[in-house]
């Protein structure tokens, strides 16, 4: 049996001092170190073997932060690991306690298409951190080789021809990071994604200097509320792009986790467009696609060949595995406003489902790091600017 780790950790706009990254947003050389300071602290605490970062504006920075948390691991198993000397050395308590640092490790950062350097005006990227390394190169999916049409159907009832329009996405607003890790006699296929936020997407008109309905002192709710809408259907697009790649490597036979800032929960439409469908209980009820009559429905082998189907291609939220098993019933790794809720998720292939006979390994157990978030509304919620507005979240994987 191989166990191993994997994270995903949404850090919040990682740039080095003094550089505007938003507008009029910028780390002072204090802050910076305060914040590397805290992501090594929670990165040595997570020792995962593999983490997706999200929110990374530079990839110096992640390995500055890397760097800085094998220093501390080095120190930390000099104080705690007893050397050759000492009798006891070989007590099981001494391998919990050894924190592997990440020098040998592999990193691929996958910087956002629309990044152009611009202080005040950059984007953010994602990377992948891997004690396994990978195998073959790293691909970053952002920019559309052929721009995606998403067509709409006319109502019923409407008459004549009518052209209800379409939806055409070029770009993602972050890209997406697939890599392959070899881990113990499997190879799995990683993707780390940070899908558009649900901040509203507002039209800035011709020579304006922002657009109207971003003008609080003259609110606007009708058209805020079209920006949340733009932002959605990107959301629920961006997440269609990831789901065709999720399929086409699990047709392939290769066992698929997806992680990342979903910006959603785990029942959003986006999220279950990445997971993909629930099966029925049985389709042998449902009237047939090419129905007849009322009594052509499905027989008992099509509802089973439907299920399998579907289950093949399916993902599994990684929470909800370990609520399951172990009764708990609140996981959260963002708290805004009053409303805390999971939004960063690890979807798992059925590959490493617990029912699946077939499965190749299996989770063990779930962690999330969530004791600095504040909710938004809370007067020390500025500490979030140098830590994380994100909890972290970790499974224990287990190969058979």
């Amino acid at each position: 049996m191989t166990d191993f780790t994997i994270a995903s950790f949404n850090v919040k706009n990682l740039i080095g001092p003094d550089k505007e990254y938003y507008e009029f947003q910028k780390y002072t050389p204090e802050e910076y170190a305060w914040k590397e300071d805290w992501m090594a602290n929670q990165l040595l605490t997570m020792d995962a073997d593999i983490v997706g970062f999200q929110e990374i504006f530079e990839e110096d920075a992640l390995r500055a932060v890397i760097d800085e948390t094998d220093r501390r691991a080095e120190v930390l198993n000099a104080a705690t690991l007893p050397d050759k000397s000492k009798s006891y050395r070989r007590k099981v308590i001494f391998r919990k306690l050894a924190v592997e640092p990440y020098r040998d490790a592999a990193l691929a950062f996958a910087p956002n298409s629309a990044d152009e350097g611009v202080p005040g005006q950059r984007r953010p990227g994602v990377a992948v951190l891997s004690r396994f390394g990978f195998v073959e190169k790293p691909e970053m999916i952002q920019d559309l080789p052929q721009p995606l049409d998403i067509p709409f159907q006319p109502l019923r009832g409407l008459g004549g021809p009518q052209d209800a329009g379409f939806y055409r996405l070029h770009r993602l607003s972050r890209p997406i990071l697939k890599v392959r890790i070899p881990v113990g006699d499997q190879v799995i296929t990683v993707f780390n994604c940070h899908l558009k936020s649900k901040l509203g997407e507002h039209i800035r008109p011709k020579d304006a200097n922002y657009a109207p309905e971003e003008d609080l002192t003259h609110y606007d709710p009708v058209g805020r509320a079209l920006g949340s809408l733009r932002a959605a259907v990107r959301r629920m697009a961006e997440a269609w792009v990831l789901r065709g790649e999720i399929v086409r490597e699990i047709k392939s036979g290769h066992p698929v986790i997806v992680m990342g800032d979903f910006n959603d929960g785990e029942h959003a439409v986006s999220s279950e467009i990445i997971a993909g469908e629930v099966p029925f209980k049985n389709y042998a009820w449902m009237l047939r696609h090419d129905a007849k009559a009322p009594n052509d429905r499905y027989s008992a082998e099509q509802s089973q060949q439907i299920t399998d189907d579907i289950e093949r291609v399916r993902l599994h939220s990684a929470e909800k595995l370990f609520v399951r098993k172990s009764l708990r019933d609140m996981v959260y790794t963002s708290a805004f406003g009053g409303v805390f809720e999971s939004i960063d998720q690890l979807f798992l292939s059925r590959h490493f489902h617990p029912d699946y006979e077939a499965r190749v390994g299996e989770m063990t157990y779930f962690s999330v790091f969530n004791d600095h978030l504040t909710d938004g509304s809370h007067p020390e919620a500025p500490y979030n600017k140098l830590a994380s507005d994100h909890g972290q979240i970790l499974a224990h994987m287990s190969l058979r």
